[in-house]
């Protein structure tokens, strides 16, 4: 069986793939409230688009966030971001 890279004119080097894709998830966004940027709140209820919440978690809110707990990685990373700054607790 022949593979690209076997293939005369082909070089074997190294093949890359890159990729960017949003995946809208469906998971726990359901049962909990996440932490995302304000501005990005007010972005996605104009536009439509997707958040990214501090967790990973990327969906286009729709509902009352006061109604679920908090998720619980969203917190941890929120308490471990400097006021005012842009790193973690070690960041100088």
């Amino acid at each position: 069986m022949t593979t690209p890279l076997d293939t005369p004119g082909l070089s074997g080097g190294t093949l890359t793939e890159e990729r960017t894709e949003t995946r809208l998830d469906d998971g726990d966004h359901e049962r909990f409230a996440h932490f995302v940027r304000k501005d990005k709140i007010v972005e996605s209820a104009v536009t439509g688009e997707p958040v990214i919440a501090l967790c990973g978690k990327v969906w286009v809110p729709s509902r009352d966030p006061s109604k679920f707990p908090v998720c619980p990685d969203c917190k941890k990373i929120y308490e471990g971001l400097v006021p005012g700054g842009s790193g973690g607790k070690d960041s100088d």
